[in-house]
C-alpha cells in the first residue's frame, strides 16, 4: 500500500474504487497447493510477465515471476518428505533458487558459484532434498537477489507437521514491498548508492500475496493460523492487530513457546517469518485494522479484518493447545561452545574510513564507487565466493557474538543451519528462540548458539539485499 508522499498516493491506491473489488485471500488450497500426486515433483519457471499489483485505473505491472504469478506457487509438503523442483530460467540473465531456512545439503542451497553454477538463460536445474523440519519457509533467487526478488521472484514453502495444531484455517500472507512509479511500473533504480548505504530499498506499495487488499474476511469464533513471511528486500514490518491478541507459535519455521509478542506487535525483518494464532473474538459485521507501525511517522493500514454477516462458528472460542511439536534440531552445548565474534560495520554514519576488498585495503570513497559500503569483520565482500570468515568443526557447538556497529537495522541470515538466539546486549532472551535470520538493531549485540552439523561453505549475510550486495556477506565453512 502506498505511503503518504509516495509516487502512488493513498488516494490512488488505498481509496480507489477498484481496491474494494479485490478478491479476499483465502487459504492456499487446490491449484495453489501441491497435491498428493505432485508433492515430490514441482516445476518453477522464472520469467518476465505482467500482473495486477494495484487496482484500476492503474495498468498491470511488468514483473519477474514464477509460473507467471507473484508470488510463485505455494509449495506444500509433509515433514520428512523429499522435494524435487525443476527450475526453468526464462530470464535474460542467470538465476538460482535458495530455499530459505531449510536445512538441506550444501549443493542444493542455491548460492551462485559457491554451491552451484547459475542457471543460465534457457537452462534448467533440478533441486532435490529432504525437508527435515516442519514450518514456514520460502524460496527466492540468490543471483542479483536485490533486483530479482525486488521484481517479484519469491514464493512460500510450507512444510506441514505430522501433528499440526487445531485451527479452522491455515493462511499464508507473503508480504511484498514495491517501489512503483505513477504508471504502476517498477522503478528501475535497483542498487543505487543511497539505498545501498542507508536502510535499503524501501518501497511505496505493500502487497499481501501480490495484491492490495481492503479487507480480509473472517468469521466470528474461528481460529486462524496465519503464516507471515517478509519477502521484502529491505522493509521491516511491525504488525498490530487491532482488537485481537496474536499468539506467536513459531519463528522462522521453528516452534517457540506460545506467547504474545512484546507490545502486541509482530516484528519481521526481511526474510523472517512468524506463525501466529488469531482467535476471531469480534462480532458479525465488525471491522478491525491490521496496521504496520514499525517506522515512526510512516504508519499505514495494511488490511482490515472484516467479519462476515454469519453466525459465530462456535459459541465459545476454541480451547485447544497451540504449542507445536519440536523439530529435530541438535541442541548446542553453550557451556562448551567455541565463541567467535562477528562484527558488522560500515554504512552512512558508521564512522568507517576503509576496509579490506579483494585482499587490499580500500578507502570508503573508492568503495562507494564500486558499490560497496558494508563489512563483516572488516572485509567488504564482492561476490559469493571468498575465504571463509571462520572454519568450524563439524558436530561442535558454537556461539557467534554478532555485533552491529552500524547505525542501521540488519537481519542476519545463516544458511544451512538454525540457531538459538540466547542473548541480546548481554541479557538472556526469554524464549531462546530458534531462528535462521535474526534482526539486529543499530549498535546491538546479539549472541546466537548452534551445532555446526551441516558440512560445506555457507553464507552469512544481511538480508537487506542491497546491503548484502554492498559487502555485508561472508562465508562460514563447516568441515
Amino acid at each position: 500500500m502506498a505511503l503518504p508522499g509516495s509516487a502512488l498516493s493513498r488516494r490512488s491506491v488505498l481509496l480507489g474504487a477498484g481496491a474494494t473489488a479485490l478478491a479476499p485471500i483465502l487459504p492456499r488450497i487446490g491449484a495453489a497447493a501441491v497435491t498428493e500426486r505432485t508433492q515430490r515433483e514441482v516445476k518453477l519457471a522464472a520469467a518476465p510477465g505482467r500482473v495486477r499489483l494495484v487496482p484500476p485505473p492503474h495498468p498491470e505491472t511488468a514483473v519477474w515471476g514464477y509460473n507467471g504469478a507473484v508470488p510463485g506457487p505455494e509449495i506444500r509438503v509433509r515433514q520428512g518428505e523429499r522435494l524435487r523442483v525443476l527450475v526453468e530460467n526464462g530470464l535474460d540473465e542467470g538465476t538460482t533458487v535458495h530455499w530459505h531456512g531449510v536445512r538441506l545439503p550444501n549443493a542444493m542451497d542455491g548460492v551462485p558459484h559457491l554451491t552451484q553454477k547459475p542457471i543460465g538463460p534457457g537452462e534448467t536445474f533440478t533441486y532435490a532434498f529432504d525437508v527435515p523440519d516442519a514450518g514456514t519457509y520460502w524460496y527466492h533467487p540468490h543471483q542479483r537477489s536485490f533486483e530479482q526478488v525486488g521484481r517479484g521472484l519469491y514464493g512460500a514453502l510450507i512444510v506441514e507437521e505430522r501433528e499440526p495444531v487445531r485451527v479452522d484455517r491455515d493462511v499464508t500472507w507473503l508480504l511484498g514491498d514495491w517501489r512503483l512509479l505513477e504508471d504502476a511500473s517498477i522503478s528501475g533504480d535497483f542498487g543505487n548508492r543511497h539505498d545501498m548505504s542507508h536502510a535499503g530499498r524501501i518501497g511505496n506499495t505493500v502487497t499481501i500475496n501480490g495484491q492490495i487488499l481492503e479487507r480480509f474476511p473472517v468469521r466470528a469464533g474461528e481460529r486462524i493460523r496465519l503464516r507471515l513471511i517478509n519477502a521484502a528486500t529491505a522493509r521491516i514490518f511491525g504488525l498490530e492487530f487491532q482488537g485481537h491478541r496474536p499468539w506467536v507459535i513459531a519463528l522462522d519455521g521453528q516452534p517457540v513457546a506460545p506467547h504474545e509478542p512484546q507490545g502486541g506487535r509482530v516484528v519481521l525483518g526481511p526474510a523472517m517469518r512468524a506463525d501466529v494464532v488469531l482467535d476471531m473474538a469480534g462480532e458479525p459485521g465488525d471491522r478491525f485494522t491490521v496496521a504496520d507501525t514499525f517506522y515512526e511517522g510512516l504508519e499505514y493500514r495494511l488490511v482490515d479484518l472484516a467479519y462476515i454477516d454469519a453466525p459465530p462458528l462456535r459459541e465459545h472460542l476454541l480451547d485447544a493447545a497451540i504449542a507445536l511439536p519440536p523439530n529435530p534440531l541438535p541442541e548446542p552445548d553453550v557451556s562448551a561452545a567455541e565463541r567467535h565474534e562477528i562484527v558488522f560495520g560500515g554504512g552512512m554514519m558508521g564512522m568507517m574510513s576503509s576496509a579490506m576488498v579483494g585482499g587490499e585495503r580500500m578507502d570508503m570513497r573508492a568503495m562507494m564507487r564500486r558499490g560497496l559500503a558494508w563489512t563483516v569483520n572488516g572485509v567488504s565482500a564482492t561476490g559469493h565466493v571468498h575465504d571463509p570468515a571462520v572454519t568450524l568443526t563439524r558436530g561442535r557447538s558454537y556461539v557467534f557474538d554478532l555485533r552491529n556497529e552500524t547505525a542501521w537495522w540488519h537481519p542476519i541470515h545463516l544458511h544451512g543451519h538454525a540457531f538459538r538466539v540466547i542473548a541480546r546486549n548481554g541479557a538472556p532472551t526469554r524464549y531462546r528462540e530458534w531462528q535462521d535470520t535474526v534482526l539486529c538493531a543499530p549498535r546491538e549485540r546479539v549472541e546466537i548458539a548452534f551445532v555446526a552439523d551441516n558440512p560445506g561453505d555457507w553464507m552469512l549475510h544481511c538480508h537487506v539485499l542491497v546491503h548484502q550486495a554492498g559487502g555485508m556477506m561472508s562465508t562460514i565453512r563447516v568441515a
